[in-house]
């Protein structure tokens, strides 16, 4: 299994509907499939799960990509890597494999990075279009580069308009700490200020990034413990819990901060508890991610079935896979 896609032995079958191998495509019609799925993964006991949320995979661009970067993302998937840039042109593919790993909805991770990643403006354009394919069920995130742009609040008012569900800042790969507005990066401040006006959650990354010309120095995230004091409205979404350098630190502004929630993507689910052993005392305010197809992340389906093994209760995992996005992205 790789990529969230089954693959046979000696090599991919004849391509069926979308690029997806003959013999995987979808159960039934995408709103009939995750019921089953669900209940497969509930058998053990409790309720059947019919809302999964994965609020953190990277359906992106990948064409841009800067050369070396895109060399890191190859690695481990260079078998597969056509089939997800395809996946990245085609939205009736990733639904599938949605349907498949019995996941209702994701979020469309996208930010402007032009330095370190390839990244810029465009991005956004390209979320937004890509989610419009389904829009109950692929909900696009964007981003505003303090550094570059000329009219931060104006262009978070554009990305609003566009449909963007969340405004993504990566410190590590656009190269400032997360409170920088604090030391005179004042567009980054406008830009939290807008978000908080508007409603619009705010995603930042926290921990390491091992692609070529990330800055690590900038992923602690202590530095959200001045923006959720300034900006006290501001939903903040804490990605990836400072893995796999600063869990103690995160773990402390998570209890100190009600406005914070964590994003458990990026973490193996088999390690959650290692990494954050009092995960329970956070149920409430923890979010489903994966980082599906990042390097190291092989299948939707796969990191479901792992955490659910997890010692939690049935309420707690409810919380963390369904109710708690459905409050942060309520269904429309």
């Amino acid at each position: 299994m790789v990529h969230g896609v089954h693959l046979p032995r000696g090599g991919p079958r004849r391509r069926g509907v979308a690029g997806i191998p003959r013999g995987h495509g979808p159960r039934a019609a995408a709103g009939q499939s995750l019921a089953p799925a669900h209940r497969r993964a509930r058998a053990g006991g409790g309720p059947p799960l019919i809302r999964i949320t994965d609020v953190h995979i990277h359906i992106q661009p990948w064409r841009d990509l800067k050369p070396l970067v895109q060399e890191a993302m190859r690695q481990g998937k260079e078998a597969h890597w056509d089939f997800l840039l395809a996946m990245m042109d085609d939205p009736k593919v990733l639904l599938e494999i949605m349907d498949r790993s019995g996941v209702w909805r994701v979020g469309l991770v996208n930010y402007v990075s032009p330095e370190v990643m390839g990244f810029t403006d465009a991005t956004n354009t390209f979320a937004a279009t890509y989610a419009r394919a389904n829009a109950e069920r692929l909900l696009p995130y964007g981003g505003v580069h303090p550094r570059y742009s000329r009219d931060p609040a104006g262009d978070v008012d554009r990305l609003i308009d566009l449909g963007i569900r969340l405004l993504k800042i990566h410190p590590p790969h656009q190269l400032f700490p997360a409170n920088a507005y604090t030391e005179g990066l004042d567009a980054l401040g406008a830009i939290y200020r807008r978000c908080e006006e508007r409603g619009l959650p705010v995603m930042v990354h926290t921990g390491t990034s091992i692609f070529p010309g990330a800055r690590n120095k900038y992923g602690r995230p202590m530095e959200l413990d001045d923006v959720a004091i300034d900006f006290p409205d501001l939903r903040i979404v804490m990605a990836h819990g400072g893995r796999p350098l600063y869990m103690e630190e995160a773990f402390f502004v998570l209890r100190r901060h009600r406005n914070v929630s964590l994003d458990v993507s990026g973490i193996p689910p088999a390690k959650l508890l290692e990494y954050f052993p009092r995960l329970a005392e956070l149920a409430d305010r923890t979010l489903w991610g994966t980082d599906w197809p990042s390097p190291g992340v092989k299948d939707l389906r796969q990191n479901i079935d792992q955490f659910l093994e997890l010692p939690l209760t049935d309420p707690q995992r409810t919380a963390i896979l369904e109710t708690n996005a459905l409050a942060l992205f309520p269904a429309r």
